[in-house]
Protein backbone atom coordinates (compact mmCIF):
# COMPACT_ATOMS: atom_id res chain seq x y z
CA UNK A 1 0.00 0.00 0.00
CA UNK A 2 1.05 3.52 -0.72
CA UNK A 3 1.36 5.77 2.19
CA UNK A 4 0.17 8.98 2.29
CA UNK A 5 2.09 11.62 3.25
CA UNK A 6 2.05 15.33 4.52
CA UNK A 7 4.45 18.61 4.46
CA UNK A 8 3.49 21.30 6.96
CA UNK A 9 4.54 24.78 5.00
CA UNK A 10 3.12 26.82 7.62
CA UNK A 11 3.96 27.90 10.91
CA UNK A 12 2.06 26.39 13.67
CA UNK A 13 0.24 29.82 14.69
CA UNK A 14 -0.16 30.69 10.95
CA UNK A 15 -4.03 30.45 11.31
CA UNK A 16 -4.28 32.70 14.18
CA UNK A 17 -1.55 35.31 13.18
CA UNK A 18 -4.01 35.72 9.93
CA UNK A 19 -7.14 36.48 11.73
CA UNK A 20 -5.69 38.51 13.74
CA UNK A 21 -4.34 39.77 10.75
CA UNK A 22 -7.76 39.86 8.76
CA UNK A 23 -9.84 40.50 11.81
CA UNK A 24 -7.75 44.09 11.88
CA UNK A 25 -8.03 45.08 8.96
CA UNK A 26 -11.25 44.38 8.31
CA UNK A 27 -12.54 45.58 11.58
CA UNK A 28 -10.86 49.10 11.15
CA UNK A 29 -12.30 49.37 7.18
CA UNK A 30 -15.21 51.66 6.20
CA UNK A 31 -17.11 49.58 5.48
CA UNK A 32 -16.88 46.96 7.75
CA UNK A 33 -15.38 43.44 6.07
CA UNK A 34 -13.98 39.86 7.32
CA UNK A 35 -13.08 36.78 4.42
CA UNK A 36 -15.26 34.38 4.20
CA UNK A 37 -12.60 31.86 4.82
CA UNK A 38 -13.19 32.49 8.56
CA UNK A 39 -16.51 30.83 8.23
CA UNK A 40 -14.77 27.10 8.53
CA UNK A 41 -13.98 26.27 12.23
CA UNK A 42 -15.82 23.02 13.08
CA UNK A 43 -19.22 24.94 13.73
CA UNK A 44 -18.80 26.43 10.45
CA UNK A 45 -17.91 23.29 8.30
CA UNK A 46 -20.94 21.61 9.85
CA UNK A 47 -23.11 23.94 9.06
CA UNK A 48 -21.73 24.27 5.35
CA UNK A 49 -22.49 20.90 4.96
CA UNK A 50 -26.01 21.47 6.13
CA UNK A 51 -26.30 24.49 3.68
CA UNK A 52 -25.27 22.16 0.53
CA UNK A 53 -28.21 19.97 1.34
CA UNK A 54 -30.96 22.82 1.02
CA UNK A 55 -33.29 22.65 -2.04
CA UNK A 56 -32.24 26.09 -2.40
CA UNK A 57 -28.96 26.01 -2.37
CA UNK A 58 -27.93 24.39 -5.94
CA UNK A 59 -23.92 24.64 -6.36
CA UNK A 60 -22.69 21.65 -4.69
CA UNK A 61 -24.77 19.61 -6.45
CA UNK A 62 -25.09 21.39 -10.39
CA UNK A 63 -20.69 20.83 -9.73
CA UNK A 64 -21.26 17.30 -8.71
CA UNK A 65 -23.58 16.61 -11.35
CA UNK A 66 -20.88 18.02 -14.46
CA UNK A 67 -18.44 15.49 -12.74
CA UNK A 68 -21.02 12.74 -12.48
CA UNK A 69 -22.03 13.31 -16.57
CA UNK A 70 -18.63 14.91 -18.04
CA UNK A 71 -15.52 13.60 -15.64
CA UNK A 72 -14.50 11.11 -18.51
CA UNK A 73 -14.37 14.34 -20.90
CA UNK A 74 -12.35 16.30 -18.51
CA UNK A 75 -10.16 14.03 -17.76
CA UNK A 76 -9.41 12.88 -21.93
CA UNK A 77 -9.03 16.35 -22.43
CA UNK A 78 -6.52 17.13 -19.65
CA UNK A 79 -4.02 14.84 -20.44
CA UNK A 80 -2.68 14.37 -17.44
CA UNK A 81 -1.42 11.52 -14.96
CA UNK A 82 -1.09 13.94 -12.06
CA UNK A 83 -3.64 15.58 -10.39
CA UNK A 84 -3.32 18.70 -8.51
CA UNK A 85 -6.50 20.08 -6.06
CA UNK A 86 -5.82 23.61 -4.41
CA UNK A 87 -8.56 23.92 -0.99
CA UNK A 88 -8.76 20.26 -1.52
CA UNK A 89 -10.62 19.93 1.96
CA UNK A 90 -12.52 16.31 2.37
CA UNK A 91 -11.88 15.86 -1.47
CA UNK A 92 -15.25 14.45 -2.27
CA UNK A 93 -15.84 15.49 -5.20
CA UNK A 94 -12.43 14.85 -6.39
CA UNK A 95 -13.04 10.91 -6.72
CA UNK A 96 -14.99 11.23 -9.94
CA UNK A 97 -12.01 12.78 -10.85
CA UNK A 98 -9.50 10.32 -9.82
CA UNK A 99 -11.56 7.69 -11.47
CA UNK A 100 -12.01 9.40 -14.63
CA UNK A 101 -8.16 9.77 -14.84
CA UNK A 102 -7.57 6.54 -13.83
CA UNK A 103 -9.42 4.96 -16.75
CA UNK A 104 -7.41 7.35 -19.74
CA UNK A 105 -3.95 6.46 -19.18
CA UNK A 106 -3.98 6.45 -15.64
CA UNK A 107 -2.83 8.47 -12.85
CA UNK A 108 0.08 8.37 -11.10
CA UNK A 109 -0.25 11.03 -7.67
CA UNK A 110 -2.58 13.09 -6.20
CA UNK A 111 -1.42 15.74 -4.20
CA UNK A 112 -4.26 18.23 -1.76
CA UNK A 113 -2.78 21.56 -1.13
CA UNK A 114 -4.81 23.33 1.95
CA UNK A 115 -4.59 25.37 4.90
CA UNK A 116 -6.08 22.51 7.26
CA UNK A 117 -3.60 19.75 8.12
CA UNK A 118 -6.38 17.72 10.05
CA UNK A 119 -8.85 17.94 6.73
CA UNK A 120 -6.01 16.84 4.71
CA UNK A 121 -5.12 13.75 7.28
CA UNK A 122 -8.42 12.81 7.01
CA UNK A 123 -9.06 12.87 3.22
CA UNK A 124 -5.38 11.46 2.61
CA UNK A 125 -5.65 8.47 4.63
CA UNK A 126 -9.03 7.89 3.17
CA UNK A 127 -8.02 8.35 -0.48
CA UNK A 128 -4.96 5.49 0.52
CA UNK A 129 -7.33 3.01 1.73
CA UNK A 130 -9.87 3.49 -1.62
CA UNK A 131 -6.82 3.75 -3.87
CA UNK A 132 -3.79 1.51 -2.42
CA UNK A 133 -1.63 2.05 -5.61
CA UNK A 134 -1.94 5.96 -5.51
CA UNK A 135 0.42 8.03 -4.51
CA UNK A 136 -1.25 10.38 -2.34
CA UNK A 137 0.49 13.86 -0.88
CA UNK A 138 -1.42 16.57 1.12
CA UNK A 139 0.36 20.02 0.98
CA UNK A 140 -0.10 22.52 4.32
CA UNK A 141 0.05 25.64 2.62
CA UNK A 142 -2.03 28.55 1.40
CA UNK A 143 -2.60 28.63 -1.71
CA UNK A 144 -2.97 32.30 -2.45
CA UNK A 145 0.84 32.61 -1.62
CA UNK A 146 2.82 29.42 -1.62
CA UNK A 147 1.21 27.82 -5.11
CA UNK A 148 5.38 27.72 -6.31
CA UNK A 149 5.52 24.73 -3.53
CA UNK A 150 3.38 22.81 -6.65
CA UNK A 151 5.38 19.52 -7.16
CA UNK A 152 6.94 19.40 -10.31
CA UNK A 153 6.61 16.51 -13.00
CA UNK A 154 4.09 14.66 -14.95
CA UNK A 155 1.53 16.35 -16.83
CA UNK A 156 -0.49 18.08 -14.32
CA UNK A 157 -4.23 19.06 -13.62
CA UNK A 158 -4.36 21.43 -11.35
CA UNK A 159 -8.32 21.60 -10.01
CA UNK A 160 -9.77 24.72 -8.28
CA UNK A 161 -13.47 24.03 -7.53
CA UNK A 162 -16.56 24.65 -5.42
CA UNK A 163 -16.75 28.32 -7.35
CA UNK A 164 -13.76 29.49 -4.79
CA UNK A 165 -12.53 31.35 -7.38
CA UNK A 166 -15.99 33.55 -6.92
CA UNK A 167 -14.60 34.64 -3.36
CA UNK A 168 -11.56 36.52 -4.88
CA UNK A 169 -12.81 40.46 -5.53
CA UNK A 170 -11.56 41.14 -9.11
CA UNK A 171 -7.60 42.74 -8.45
CA UNK A 172 -7.00 39.01 -6.04
CA UNK A 173 -8.86 37.23 -8.69
CA UNK A 174 -6.45 38.32 -11.10
CA UNK A 175 -3.39 38.48 -8.64
CA UNK A 176 -3.90 34.54 -7.90
CA UNK A 177 -4.43 33.39 -11.52
CA UNK A 178 -1.63 35.24 -12.25
CA UNK A 179 0.58 33.55 -9.93
CA UNK A 180 -1.18 30.15 -10.79
CA UNK A 181 -0.13 30.40 -14.36
CA UNK A 182 3.38 31.42 -13.16
CA UNK A 183 3.41 28.19 -11.49
CA UNK A 184 2.32 25.91 -14.61
CA UNK A 185 4.12 24.67 -17.37
CA UNK A 186 3.60 23.51 -20.87
CA UNK A 187 1.35 20.10 -20.72
CA UNK A 188 -0.22 21.18 -17.59
CA UNK A 189 -3.85 21.79 -17.16
CA UNK A 190 -6.31 23.98 -14.83
CA UNK A 191 -10.09 23.09 -14.08
CA UNK A 192 -11.64 25.35 -12.63
CA UNK A 193 -15.61 25.44 -10.67
CA UNK A 194 -16.75 28.55 -11.35
CA UNK A 195 -20.63 29.43 -10.40
CA UNK A 196 -22.62 31.06 -13.39
CA UNK A 197 -24.83 34.37 -13.30
CA UNK A 198 -28.22 34.10 -13.10
CA UNK A 199 -31.75 34.89 -11.90
CA UNK A 200 -31.28 36.89 -8.28
CA UNK A 201 -34.50 35.44 -7.08
CA UNK A 202 -32.56 32.19 -7.48
CA UNK A 203 -28.96 33.40 -6.30
CA UNK A 204 -30.52 35.32 -3.46
CA UNK A 205 -32.53 32.29 -1.71
CA UNK A 206 -29.41 29.87 -2.33
CA UNK A 207 -27.65 32.21 0.71
CA UNK A 208 -30.94 33.65 2.53
CA UNK A 209 -32.23 30.28 2.84
CA UNK A 210 -36.12 29.95 5.29
CA UNK A 211 -34.61 27.29 7.48
CA UNK A 212 -32.25 30.24 8.61
CA UNK A 213 -29.35 27.37 8.27
CA UNK A 214 -27.19 30.17 6.58
CA UNK A 215 -28.08 32.87 8.70
CA UNK A 216 -26.23 30.59 11.31
CA UNK A 217 -23.47 30.01 9.68
CA UNK A 218 -23.09 33.82 8.79
CA UNK A 219 -23.77 34.63 12.24
CA UNK A 220 -20.60 31.73 12.72
CA UNK A 221 -17.83 33.90 12.23
CA UNK A 222 -18.08 36.02 15.37
CA UNK A 223 -18.32 33.14 17.23
CA UNK A 224 -14.84 32.19 15.71
CA UNK A 225 -13.87 35.88 16.63
CA UNK A 226 -14.90 35.03 19.67
CA UNK A 227 -12.77 32.01 20.01
CA UNK A 228 -9.97 33.05 18.43
CA UNK A 229 -9.29 36.55 19.59
CA UNK A 230 -10.77 37.13 22.74
CA UNK A 231 -13.65 39.14 21.11
CA UNK A 232 -17.52 39.69 23.40
CA UNK A 233 -19.73 39.91 19.93
CA UNK A 234 -23.18 38.54 20.68
CA UNK A 235 -24.42 36.88 17.33
CA UNK A 236 -28.54 37.48 18.28
CA UNK A 237 -27.41 41.20 18.01
CA UNK A 238 -27.07 40.40 14.40
CA UNK A 239 -29.01 39.97 10.88
CA UNK A 240 -28.00 37.96 8.44
CA UNK A 241 -28.28 39.80 4.72
CA UNK A 242 -27.97 38.47 1.47
CA UNK A 243 -28.22 40.84 -1.44
CA UNK A 244 -27.25 41.04 -5.00
CA UNK A 245 -25.06 43.79 -6.36
CA UNK A 246 -26.02 43.87 -10.06
CA UNK A 247 -23.23 45.94 -11.00
CA UNK A 248 -20.71 43.81 -9.52
CA UNK A 249 -22.82 40.12 -10.32
CA UNK A 250 -21.77 38.54 -6.72
CA UNK A 251 -24.07 38.03 -4.28
CA UNK A 252 -22.46 39.81 -0.56
CA UNK A 253 -23.46 38.44 2.69
CA UNK A 254 -23.39 40.85 5.68
CA UNK A 255 -23.82 41.43 8.77
CA UNK A 256 -26.06 43.59 10.05
CA UNK A 257 -25.92 45.30 13.57
CA UNK A 258 -29.63 45.62 15.73
CA UNK A 259 -28.68 48.66 17.48
CA UNK A 260 -25.87 50.49 18.25
CA UNK A 261 -23.48 48.71 20.40
CA UNK A 262 -19.23 48.47 21.23
CA UNK A 263 -17.48 45.49 21.04
CA UNK A 264 -14.06 44.49 22.80
CA UNK A 265 -11.21 42.69 20.88
CA UNK A 266 -8.79 41.31 23.53
CA UNK A 267 -6.37 40.53 21.47
CA UNK A 268 -5.85 43.33 19.09
CA UNK A 269 -6.81 45.85 22.29
CA UNK A 270 -9.50 47.14 19.92
CA UNK A 271 -12.99 48.12 20.22
CA UNK A 272 -15.52 48.28 17.64
CA UNK A 273 -18.53 50.62 17.47
CA UNK A 274 -21.20 49.34 15.27
CA UNK A 275 -24.31 51.77 14.65
CA UNK A 276 -27.54 50.95 14.62
CA UNK A 277 -28.32 49.12 11.52
CA UNK A 278 -24.54 49.30 10.04
CA UNK A 279 -23.99 45.99 8.18
CA UNK A 280 -20.72 44.35 7.86
CA UNK A 281 -19.46 42.19 4.76
CA UNK A 282 -18.51 38.92 5.32
CA UNK A 283 -18.22 37.39 1.83
CA UNK A 284 -18.52 38.29 -1.61
CA UNK A 285 -19.32 35.26 -4.20
CA UNK A 286 -18.73 36.40 -7.52
CA UNK A 287 -21.08 34.82 -10.75
CA UNK A 288 -19.61 34.36 -13.72
CA UNK A 289 -20.42 34.46 -17.85
CA UNK A 290 -18.58 32.92 -19.79
CA UNK A 291 -17.08 35.63 -21.75
CA UNK A 292 -15.76 37.04 -18.10
CA UNK A 293 -14.09 34.09 -17.26
CA UNK A 294 -12.70 34.10 -20.94
CA UNK A 295 -11.16 37.26 -20.28
CA UNK A 296 -9.87 36.93 -16.98
CA UNK A 297 -8.13 34.19 -17.74
CA UNK A 298 -6.86 35.12 -20.56
CA UNK A 299 -5.04 38.31 -19.28
CA UNK A 300 -3.74 35.81 -17.06
CA UNK A 301 -1.97 33.76 -19.56
CA UNK A 302 -4.30 30.65 -20.24
CA UNK A 303 -6.22 29.73 -23.39
CA UNK A 304 -9.42 27.64 -23.06
CA UNK A 305 -9.32 23.77 -23.61
CA UNK A 306 -12.98 22.93 -22.50
CA UNK A 307 -16.62 24.26 -21.03
CA UNK A 308 -18.95 21.94 -19.36
CA UNK A 309 -22.26 22.84 -17.72
CA UNK A 310 -25.06 21.27 -15.36
CA UNK A 311 -28.29 20.79 -17.51
CA UNK A 312 -29.82 23.47 -16.12
CA UNK A 313 -26.76 26.24 -17.11
CA UNK A 314 -26.49 26.83 -13.47
CA UNK A 315 -22.20 26.26 -12.83
CA UNK A 316 -20.05 25.83 -15.08
CA UNK A 317 -16.47 23.57 -15.28
CA UNK A 318 -13.74 25.09 -17.51
CA UNK A 319 -10.43 23.66 -18.69
CA UNK A 320 -7.36 25.88 -19.31
CA UNK A 321 -4.42 25.41 -20.99
CA UNK A 322 -1.29 27.63 -20.36
CA UNK A 323 0.09 29.37 -22.81
CA UNK A 324 3.09 32.31 -23.51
Amino acid sequence: MTAFTLDVHLPPDFAAQALARDALAGLTSTPKTLPPKWFYDKVGSELFEDITKLPEYYPTRAEREILEARADEVAAASGCDTLLELGSGSSIKTRLLIDAIRAHGGLGSYVALDVSADALQDAGMSLVADYPDLAVHGLVADFEHQLDLLPAGGRRLVAFLGSTIGNFEPASRAAFLGSLRAALTTGDRFLLGADLVKSPDVLVAAYDDPAGVTAAFNKNVLSVLNHGLGANFDPTEFDHVAVWDADSEWIEMRLRSRRAQDVHVDALDLDVHFADGEQMRTEISAKFRRETLEGDLSAAGFTPAGWWTDEAGRFSLSLWEPVG
